[in-house]
């Protein structure tokens, strides 16, 4: 009888409610209606390289960024009332120690600059705290921020290193487009930088996403590819990267004002080979599945895998079978999770050989083979035809010289227009319910 009264007082103590249990010991089981959080900022992080390093003396032997405040500008993609950051140390080799963090709007909503406006600073919290110690290879999420945001607006995130970060690994997106601000001393509440120490640089650092509290219909549009989405040739401080151009884009159409242009792009990047950031297969899982909100996603990459290997027969052909069993791994991946993938063909780099060093005729062949079969083997959710956008009318291999930034590579503005204009937005609606686990 004593077993079984203390059977019974065990199962009704397991049936009780918790809520005697301190609040943040408790599962989170509200429902919010389908509200979530969604991806309105990314930058994909890697590690950086020593010229993209802060100058001295931000930058010495065994440390970098001792006693320096960094502000930097983001260009949201879609609005909010609530934001949270993330910060990355994911290719720093010892913890990085954030000392403090605000949030600001930049004055007159202008990037690349380092004056905020005051009156919207807020102090951002980790877990209720004002600092956060972030071991090396992980990321931190900051608390909900009731900041509201609206969408193609700028954010202004100034970041506090009281004792910097030892060693000289650390994690930054050195393409930024956008010129970031760094000074000694603590001056995250400052209305503008203005220590004689203060530098520009042209770089993000510590970044990784900015997430915004969104309606059930929000979610994103995750891009993956390389130095052409990066916004090489694009204007600094313009927000003119292709994806910038289509996100304008899109806020012009009520079905896809609500969906995050994320662009998860490095100069340099390749599908098959770690180099300037990880191989793109390696990433797919942390700049795409792991984001949030993530809906769509796309790739437009290969340039580098071709342009960077040997230019005779045997190599571009063992380079082009590789690509396409990438090609295929990333999207048995990525359709795992029911998300739609689209393929972008490769853009023109024949030229002037001593200008592009891609530029060779069997380096060529490889491109259209591989922009053969990103049209026809319809392994791709939608393929949007980049090369054909961009390429010559009586020369197939160049860029449209009104296109060419000069470098018979990388778009100017007008060839990142030409893309953006391009770009089909109905493939939103059409994959609106995602795809099938099993394609």
């Amino acid at each position: 009888m004593q077993f079984l009264a203390f059977a019974g007082l065990l199962a009704s103590s397991l049936l009780a409610p918790i809520s005697a249990a301190p609040l943040e010991a408790q599962v989170e089981t509200r429902d919010f209606g389908g509200t979530h959080w969604v991806d309105t900022w990314t930058s994909m992080p890697q590690l950086t390289e020593p010229a993209n390093l802060p100058n001295p003396p931000f930058n010495q032997t065994g440390s970098v960024f001792v006693n320096s405040t960094i502000r930097q500008t983001l260009h949201m993609s879609i609005g909010g009332p609530q934001i949270r950051i993330r910060l990355s140390n994911v290719f720093g080799a010892t913890q990085l120690n954030i000392t403090a963090v605000t949030v600001a709007l930049p004055f007159n909503n202008s990037a690349g600059q380092s004056i905020i406006e005051t009156n919207t600073l807020q102090t951002v919290t980790f877990s209720g705290n004002n600092s956060i110690i972030i071991p090396d290879g992980s990321l931190a999420v900051s608390d909900p921020i009731h900041f509201p945001i609206k969408a193609q607006s700028e954010l202004a995130v100034s970041i506090y290193l009281a004792g910097g970060q030892l060693g000289n690994s650390i994690t930054s997106h050195p393409g930024s487009r956008t010129n970031s601000f760094y000074q000694f001393g603590n001056a995250v509440n400052a209305a503008n930088l203005t220590d004689p120490s203060v530098q520009a640089v042209a770089h993000w650092y510590f970044l990784s996403a900015v997430e915004v509290w969104s309606p059930p219909q929000a979610r994103g549009f995750a891009i993956v590819g390389d130095s052409i989405t990066d916004g090489r040739g694009s204007t600094t401080n313009a927000n003119n990267r292709w994806p910038d151009l289509v996100l304008a884009r899109m806020q012009k159409n009520p079905s896809t004002k609500d969906i995050g242009v994320l662009n998860q792009a490095a100069g340099g990047n390749r599908i098959l080979a770690d180099g300037l950031g990880p191989n793109a297969i390696g990433r797919i899982d942390r700049d795409v599945l792991a984001q949030s909100g993530i809906k769509y996603s796309m790739i437009f990459e290969g340039v580098n895998d071709i342009g960077t290997a040997p230019s005779d027969a045997a190599s571009q052909d063992f380079v082009y079978n590789q690509l396409i069993q990438a090609f295929e791994q990333i999207i048995t991946r990525v359709h795992t999770f029911g998300i739609p993938i689209f393929g972008a063909t490769i853009t023109p780099f024949s030229g002037n050989v001593t200008i592009q060093a891609y530029s060779t005729p069997e380096r060529e062949v490889t491109r259209q083979r591989v922009n053969q079969w990103i049209r026809t083997s319809g392994k791709f959710d939608a393929v949007l035809d980049f090369d054909k956008v961009l390429r010559s009318p009586t020369n197939q291999s160049m860029l449209a010289t009104q296109f060419d930034s000069g470098d018979f590579l990388h778009p100017n503005p007008a060839g990142y227009q030409a893309i953006a204009d391009s770009f089909d937005l109905n493939l939103f609606n059409r994959f609106a319910g995602g795809v099938s686990s099993y394609m």
